[in-house]
């Protein structure tokens, strides 16, 4: 148990600090020079230390703390103002208070105030503002009150328990009017997907695939071709569509945590006229499932949404995701320590049976998605986003990063070039997301259909066989 001694020499301040020292050094000069002055003036400058800490320690406070946040939920990059309404629930008027609210790093540097001899049952307000560098579920609070004397020699702390809850959700990027589920530019086959959107058969056709249901056979088109063809139906994007978001550590270049706002205020390097772009390459696939999925939940899409470690559920009692229960769930996903895309491809196919899906991949090659293409074999088109995770690694402003090296760069662009090939192949379409590349761009490259490779397919089929 502490001695009293220990205990002011533990609350003292840098200035108490100071002062002892002072006073310590002037009483050994006056012992030594034998003047007794000295002595009284350094007995005199001990004793003030001890008299302010008998003054705090006897000081008695009750606070009463309402925290408001306005918005409760904001975007990443966006700011929400904090009111703290104080109250002095004592009977008897306070005296120096230094409050600091306790922030996490990512919402910038913890504000401090100090209030000064609050009158009983008073009440004051102190405002400051946080900015959602990162997304996910912060906590303001608690606050920590510093009592100190007039002489500002000893502190005495406490900390509350109250504390309030600031939610960071994905960014929801426009996209525009382009795109997979119908609308302009969306090439050629625009028209056929907006029929689609609407709820009935596409009369399409491709050529049939190990696996396809023999009663889909179309056999005008099979005679006029000389090959087997099937209907090619879409599934209509408003019945129900399924997001799938790889969150791998190992797949993506995630930044770092210590990085509001980049190097000296310099916003890191993004697609032109993109305020606050994504950090890494998981972010922007974050963001991305964030803005389609809020688009197709918009047209009234039945919309479910996984992860390589599981599906997002939605709130009991609802049976699906809407718009703002998918950003709550993206709010809280960071990388995830899984290996493989085994587990998410398995709830995948749970979720999604036969509505088409978009799969949100991070740094991929023929052997991460060839279950993918094997599972969801049948008439849908299905989309797949690779992530370029090489244009995040580029040195820039506020990346604080090493350049990747060339042998590296190739062999993460060979496999995505052979994982994109495999997946056209089955019938998927496929664009790459770069650095310099938005949202709204990779979804309208999604609309055009892209011919298969004929020896790729080829080969798929004997894979499957």
């Amino acid at each position: 148990m502490p001695t009293p001694a220990g205990r002011v020499l533990s609350s003292l301040t840098l200035r108490g600090r100071c002062l002892v020292a002072g006073a310590v050094a002037l009483l050994l000069a006056g012992a030594v020079l034998g003047e007794r002055a000295l002595v009284q003036l350094a007995v005199f400058l001990l004793a003030l230390p001890l008299l302010s800490a008998l003054t705090v320690a006897r000081e008695r406070f009750r606070l009463s703390v309402r925290r408001t946040v306005t918005p409760p939920r904001v975007p990443r990059g966006e700011t929400a103002d904090v009111v703290l309404e104080v109250a002095n629930a004592d009977t008897r008027t306070g005296g120096l208070w230094v409050l600091t609210e306790q922030l996490p790093g990512d919402l910038g540097t913890a504000p401090r105030f100090v209030v000064e001899r609050l009158a009983a049952g008073a009440r004051t307000e102190l405002r400051y503002r946080v900015h959602g560098h990162r997304r996910g579920r912060h906590t303001l609070g608690p606050l920590r009150l510093r009592l100190v004397d007039p002489f500002g020699l000893v502190e005495r702390g406490a900390v509350g328990a109250d504390s309030a809850l600031l939610l960071v959700v994905p960014r929801v990027r426009p996209l525009g009017s382009g795109g997979p589920v119908g609308g302009q530019g969306g090439g050629g086959d625009g028209a056929r997907r907006t029929i689609a959107v609407q709820g009935e058969d596409d009369v399409s056709t491709r050529e049939y695939r190990h696996g396809d249901d023999l009663r889909k056979v179309h056999w005008r088109a099979t005679a006029r071709t000389g090959e087997l063809m099937v209907r090619l139906e879409e599934r209509p994007w408003r019945a129900q569509a399924t997001l799938f978001v790889d969150t791998r550590a190992r797949a993506h270049l995630v930044a770092p945590r210590a990085r509001p706002g980049g190097q000296a205020g310099i916003p890191p390097r993004g697609p032109a006229g993109e305020d606050d772009p994504p950090t890494d390459s998981l972010e922007w696939l974050v963001e991305a499932a964030a803005s389609i999925g809020t688009d197709l939940a918009r047209r009234g899409a039945a919309l479910r949404a996984v992860t390589d470690a599981g599906e997002l559920l939605p709130t009991p009692g609802r049976g699906r995701l809407g718009p703002e229960e998918l950003l709550d769930g993206l709010a809280g996903i960071g990388p995830s320590r899984l290996s493989g895309l085994g587990i998410g491809i398995e709830q995948l196919c749970r979720a999604a049976g036969e509505g088409p899906v978009v799969c949100l991949l991070g740094a991929v090659g023929p052997d991460d998605v060839v279950e993918l293409v094997r599972s969801r074999s049948g008439p849908t088109t299905d989309l797949a986003v690779l992530a370029d995770i090489e244009s995040w690694a580029d040195p820039g402003p506020g990346r604080g990063r090493r350049a990747m090296s060339a042998a590296a760069r190739g062999a993460l662009a060979t496999q995505r070039e052979d994982a994109a090939r495999l997946l056209r192949a089955a019938g998927w379409r496929v664009a790459v997301a770069r650095a310099d590349r938005s949202v709204a761009d990779v979804w309208a490259e999604l609309g055009t259909p892209v011919p298969a490779d004929p020896a790729t397919a080829a080969g798929l089929q004997g894979t499957r066989a």
